[in-house]
């Protein structure tokens, strides 16, 4: 359907004043239409617009304006059947999965692979792991609106190809200076999934279908960290820092192969109706009908395909300018990411160093990290859907976006409580149990967080899903390329447990108001969105 000025789905008094205003799109009806031409439409007698009556100024062109055919219509992606739903869910989060993997999995590597270049400086060496996150800063701010112009698939698995390029050539580097361009270069493509896939999930899903799938896809750029370094780990003790990025490379072609067999293009904004508009125009040549103009819903006059590329490219950055969801939503979920990579590259130095342990056995430890992500998001996972179905039914049948947001209170407590865990008993060389709880509980406060705000951003914005997504993907990749570069410093001066606590007491003074203020005020801050519901 097409967007309103205001960015929600028009109503039918806005495609009636539309027809009314611009003769390019109504139907105009001079001759008798076929069967054919009403199935276009999705109607069983032809609709035409007040101003149909009038003379037409400029040509005796009948324009035939294509749409769904009605809300049942098998075509759009949000009446496909569940499996085919799910199957596009899975291979969307399986992208989204590899990704994360390649971007953390180099960490327990980073000692061989430094005395392999000869490098002392640890900022050198921390960038190595977080440039791959740098460009998913850059990315998504295109991959995102050209998804929406030239659909999902197609943009989803071209990223792909060049992110398997470039890993693949990070094995072959002979320098720091190589390396740091290819993982820099292989994670722009990388970076596609996390830009695309709440798109894909905005196209297919309905508001009350979609928390399940919504949690098995953030799950995925969580997971991703946690198995690479624990993989990453024991490949470094018993292999070569290389093989890190070949068998990435190997994962990652099995899900090309997957994603080009099975994934099916979900954008129905607007590929799908020019595809069938395509249909309709060689339909009608072989009939030959002529002074006939085919048009989707989205082919205003004037609208140009480039003029459209250069809107959406620069609408990531407008959105954020003026939405304070994404600003506060996206500040916080920023330090979440970069708190997270925080960790990711600090455990190595943690367990290694604090506890004396080899390379191996210190990375057994992510799966505190995995334990934490993987039971909150179950958890929330079964929950999110009949909580928001609950509180719609509770309060007047009407479906709000603010009805992601209960399992966030938990989070945002749950998140500082780890972390200061973490940080004082690795201080106070505890046993080696005590800061893997406080590991599992602060990734736990994280995927409560970030699944809600996901979902939250998601359900606001869902015409322009993928923008909204790239504008707060800017935001926390910077945070998780900055953070690790900072952190040796930091711990060297200010030990583990002074500079977890201040970072634990800025998360609380950014995240603890967030669900306050959206679920008292979040109605009122839409109501006065451009771009949101």
């Amino acid at each position: 359907m097409p967007h309103n000025e205001n960015g929600g789905l028009p109503s039918s008094q806005d495609s009636e004043h539309h027809g009314d205003a611009s003769p390019t799109t109504t139907l105009r009806t001079h001759q008798p239409i076929d069967e054919l031409e009403f199935q276009a439409l999705g109607t069983d007698n032809p609709t035409v617009s007040k101003a149909s009556s009038d003379p037409v100024e400029k040509s005796d062109i009948d324009v035939l304006i294509v749409d769904w055919e009605g809300p049942d219509d098998p075509q759009n992606p949000k009446n496909w059947s569940f499996k085919r739903k799910w199957a596009a869910t899975a291979i969307v989060s399986s992208f989204t999965f590899i990704s994360p993997v390649s971007s953390s999995m180099v960490a327990p590597a980073t000692a061989q692979l430094a005395a392999g270049f000869g490098l002392t400086n640890s900022v050198v060496m921390a960038m190595s792991t977080s440039i791959f996150i740098l460009a998913f800063a850059f990315g998504p701010l295109f991959f995102g609106p050209m998804s929406e112009i030239y659909g999902r698939s197609r943009v989803l698995q071209l990223a792909n190809l060049w992110y398997l390029v470039w890993n693949l050539g990070c094995g072959f580097a002979q320098n720091e200076t190589q390396l740091l361009a290819f993982r820099f270069l292989a994670g722009l493509g990388g970076s596609a999934p996390l830009a695309i896939g709440g798109g894909v999930l905005g196209d297919c899903w309905k508001p009350e279908e979609r928390g399940q799938a919504a949690a098995l896809y953030s799950l995925a750029p969580f997971l991703g960290p946690v198995i690479g370094p624990i993989t990453g780990a024991w490949i470094a003790e018993y292999s070569t820092w290389r093989w890190v990025f070949w068998s990435t490379s190997i994962a990652d072609g099995v899900v090309q192969i997957l994603g080009m067999l099975f994934l099916q293009e979900s954008n129905i904004c607007p590929l799908l109706l020019e595809r069938k508009a395509k249909k309709i125009r060689q339909a009608m040549d072989e009939e030959k009908v002529s002074h006939r103009e085919v048009r989707t819903v989205f082919e205003a006059q004037g609208r140009t395909w480039q003029a459209i590329l250069t809107k959406a490219l620069v609408r990531p950055f407008v959105m954020f300018y003026h939405e304070p969801i994404l600003q506060l939503l996206g500040v916080y979920m920023a330090y979440l990411y970069g708190m997270l990579y925080l960790v990711l590259t600090t455990i190595p130095t943690m367990f290694e160093g604090a506890y004396n342990e080899p390379v191996g056995t210190a990375g057994l430890h992510y799966l505190a990290l995995g334990i934490g992500l993987t039971g909150a998001s179950q958890l929330n996972a079964r929950s999110l859907d009949k909580v928001y179905v609950y509180l719609t039914k509770k309060y007047g049948g009407v479906g709000r976006p603010e009805y992601r947001l209960p399992a966030m209170f938990p989070g945002t407590i749950l998140l500082p409580i780890g972390y200061l865990i973490l940080g004082w008993t690795v201080e106070a060389h505890a046993p080696w149990i005590a800061p893997d709880i406080g590991i599992a509980l602060a990734s736990a406060g994280t995927i409560l967080n970030f699944q809600c705000i996901q979902t939250y951003i998601i359900d606001t914005f869902t015409l322009h899903a993928a923008s909204a997504l790239a504008a707060v993907s800017f935001l926390r990749s910077i945070c998780g390329f900055g953070f690790p570069l900072f952190a040796p410093a930091m711990y060297e001066a200010l030990g583990f447990g002074m500079g977890d606590t201040i970072l634990t007491i800025a998360a609380i003074v950014i995240g603890c108001p967030a669900p306050w203020i959206f679920w008292h005020y979040g109605e009122r801050i839409r109501k006065a969105s451009r771009y949101g519901r």
